[in-house]
C-alpha cells in the first residue's frame, strides 16, 4: 500500500490530515486497473499528461481519440498513439530523460469522475507496435486506420498506482457536434495565432 511521499506525510502531519490520508491509501490506491478502470479508459476520449526532465522541470499536455485510442494491454500496462504535432517533443523529450509519467482521463460528460493513472513510460516506434499489436495496422477500425497521416509513434505505461478523482467539484460538459480533423494540413489550426504570438 502507498504511504505517500515525505513532502506528503509531512504535510499531512503540519494539516492534520494523516488519518484522513490514510483511508484514501488503504481504499482507492492501487497498484493496477480492475476491470471497472479498464472498461473506464477504453471509453474516454481525452486525457491530461504529465511529465518532467530530469532536472525536475514539468510540462502538463492534452491528448485526445476516439473512444478506445488509448489501449489497455493489461491490469499493468497502457499503450497511446503520439500524433504529428508543433515538433518541441515536450512530453517526449522528458520521458526520454526521465520515465516518470502522470495522467488523468477525466469524464466530463458522463459520471464525471476521473482516473489518475502514475508510472514509468518509453517511448514506441510504429514498427515495435506493430509487432506487439498487429491489429492495430490490420484493422479497419483501429486506431492506425482513424488517423494513419499523423500516427507518428507511440508511449507505453507501465503502471505503479492508480486512484480516483472524485467527482465533486468537476464541471458538467455537454457534447457538441462537429468533426476533428487528423491531418497534417496545418491550415486546419485556424487559432493557432489565438493569443497574438506570431
Amino acid at each position: 500500500m502507498r504511504s505517500g511521499s515525505r513532502g506528503e506525510q509531512e504535510l499531512q502531519k503540519k494539516y492534520g490530515t494523516s488519518s484522513r490520508a490514510m483511508a484514501f491509501y488503504e481504499r482507492q490506491v492501487r497498484g493496477e486497473l480492475n476491470a471497472r478502470m479498464r472498461e473506464f479508459i477504453t471509453q474516454q476520449e481525452m486525457f491530461f499528461v504529465a511529465t518532467a526532465d530530469s532536472s525536475g522541470r514539468c510540462d502538463c499536455s492534452f491528448r485526445a481519440g476516439p473512444a478506445g485510442f488509448v489501449r489497455v494491454l493489461n491490469d499493468k500496462m497502457l499503450l497511446y498513439p503520439e500524433l504529428a504535432g508543433n515538433g518541441v517533443m515536450a512530453s517526449l523529450g522528458n520521458i526520454h530523460e526521465n520515465p516518470n509519467i502522470a495522467i488523468i482521463f477525466m469524464d466530463f460528460t458522463g459520471s464525471r469522475v476521473g482516473l489518475h493513472v502514475n508510472g514509468k513510460a518509453s517511448i514506441l516506434e510504429n514498427e515495435q507496435v506493430a509487432q506487439l499489436l498487429p491489429d492495430l495496422v490490420e484493422t479497419e477500425h483501429s486506431v492506425q486506420f482513424l488517423y494513419p497521416a499523423t500516427l507518428e509513434r507511440w508511449v507505453k505505461i507501465e503502471i505503479e498506482e492508480v486512484y480516483m478523482h472524485c467527482a465533486k467539484h468537476v464541471p458538467a460538459f455537454a457534447r457538441q457536434p462537429g468533426t476533428i480533423d487528423w491531418s497534417r494540413d496545418r491550415s486546419a489550426c485556424r487559432k493557432q495565432d489565438f493569443f497574438g504570438t506570431v
